[in-house]
């Protein structure tokens, strides 16, 4: 009882004590802020004026002074405020505007760009060293170029004016020089300018691949996407099995195969040539006919089907790992429809890398399609390079070599420019190396 008493008479002083406390806190918050002072609130609306009909554009922002204080020598500020009606003026177009780039990224794309094509070059300044090197090491040309009962004074002749006696540099620059122009010498075999040899090919080694490329781009996509989707059905293990029979068998194995079952037991598609072609200026395709279109077919295939089986397990892994990703798991909590989320948010961000393996893969179709056109005798630079290392003709060598890199070179400068452009994490490390 005496301890409750005493608890009750302590709390009592102390709030006594708090009580007595507060008007000096007061006085000393007054003593501190004394001399000072302060703007009055001023009122809603008070600096906005009225306008009367009618009255002119000028008049749609007032001035009105808004006194500070009473006290003499405060003098007052002038405050323009906008009316009310200007803001009914302001019109939008509707249009969205343009996103703003950054100077720092800008320059920084160029510089990324400047360095692929520095390192372009320097990749075909190697390879023109090595074709280069054909000539010094495939055989002596001259050889090649005349009988075995050409005299030596004729063989003399032949090699002055092939420019084999010059130095090695002087050589060396003049086949870059000529290089550079699509300048590779004449065929020793066809006795023919080898640029044109290269044109009158190009077109059917260039329809082959483009073909073989959209087959593995569309079916390795499709297949890909299925077997994420739907793991456990019987058809996406039969893709499985596929992939794993187009990376295991070689492809002239493939093309035998084909011919054997599409053209000799079947008598479906034909088994070699390229068919009737049409001829567009200098440009020839076999797309506008029908037996063009059918000797496309199994090529297309031979020569896709192990870029297919890459892309279609690249879509799959890539397919599986976005959808584990968190901004998925949003994607199903905001109630997005499963296509949705599948096509609308997974897939797009799963196509980011295939960009590069069907940029890169193209150049390797177009360099890897010799054995192709030899199965299927083809007229494509590919068989005509084989006919060339049957021959030994080396300018037709070493302008293929030249030729199939340019070509490999310029893809991948394009896809790298590319994939930095479709990639933002990508294009915000670039800006950040500028």
């Amino acid at each position: 009882m005496q301890q409750g008493v005493r608890r009750h008479h302590r709390q009592g002083a102390g709030r006594s004590r708090h009580r007595q406390a507060q008007p000096a806190d007061q006085a000393g918050l007054r003593n501190r802020h004394e001399g000072l002072v302060l703007h009055p609130a001023a009122p809603a609306g008070a600096g906005l004026g009225r306008i009367e009909e009618g009255q002119p554009a000028a008049a749609r922002r007032q001035s009105r002074h808004v006194p500070l204080g009473d006290q003499e020598g405060i003098a007052s500020v002038e405050h323009e405020v906008p009316a009310a009606s200007a803001f009914r003026d302001l019109s939008f177009s509707g249009r969205r505007c343009r996103p703003y780039a950054h100077p720092r990224k800008v320059e920084g794309m160029l510089a990324f760009t400047l360095r692929r094509a520095v390192q372009a070059i320097g990749v075909m300044f190697a390879v023109g060293i090595i074709a280069f090197s054909m000539f010094r090491f495939a055989g002596d040309p001259v050889n090649q170029i005349v009988s075995i009962d050409t005299s030596a004074a004729e063989r003399a002749i032949v090699r002055k004016s092939l420019g084999l006696d010059d130095p090695v540099p002087v050589q060396f620059v003049r086949y870059f020089a000529d290089a550079a122009q699509f300048k590779f010498g004449v065929s020793y075999q066809f006795r023919q300018p080898v640029a044109a040899l290269l044109m009158e090919r190009m077109p059917a080694t260039l329809e082959l691949a483009i073909c073989a490329t959209v087959f593995a781009m569309v079916c390795g996509i499709l297949m890909g996407v299925y077997s994420a989707l739907k793991r456990d059905t019987v058809l996406a293990k039969l893709f499985q099995a596929v992939s794993l029979i187009g990376i295991s068998l070689p492809t002239f194995l493939i093309g035998i195969l084909l011919i054997y079952l599409f053209a000799v037991t079947l008598g479906w598609l034909p088994s070699f040539g390229r068919g009737e072609v049409v001829k567009l200026g200098w440009w020839t395709t076999g797309l506008l006919t029908l037996s063009g279109l059918k000797a496309l077919i199994m090529p297309s295939i031979t020569l896709g089907l192990f870029q297919m089986t890459l892309i279609m397990r690249l879509v799959r892994a890539e397919m599986l790992e976005v959808l584990r990703t968190d901004y998925i798991r949003f994607a199903r909590a905001r109630g997005l429809t499963t296509r949705a989320i599948h096509f609308g948010h997974a897939l797009k961000n799963t196509l980011i890398p295939v960009i590069t393996v069907a940029g890169l893969q193209f150049g390797s179709v177009i360099a890897f399609s010799i054995i192709t056109e030899t199965v299927f005798q083809w007229p494509g630079m590919g068989l005509l390079f084989v006919q060339a290392v049957q021959n030994v003709d080396i300018p037709i060598m070493a302008a293929y070599l030249l030729m199939v890199s340019l070509i490999f070179v310029t893809i991948n400068l394009v896809v790298d420019i590319l994939y930095t452009v479709v990639d933002p994490r990508l294009r915000s490390t670039v800006g950040r190396a500028a």
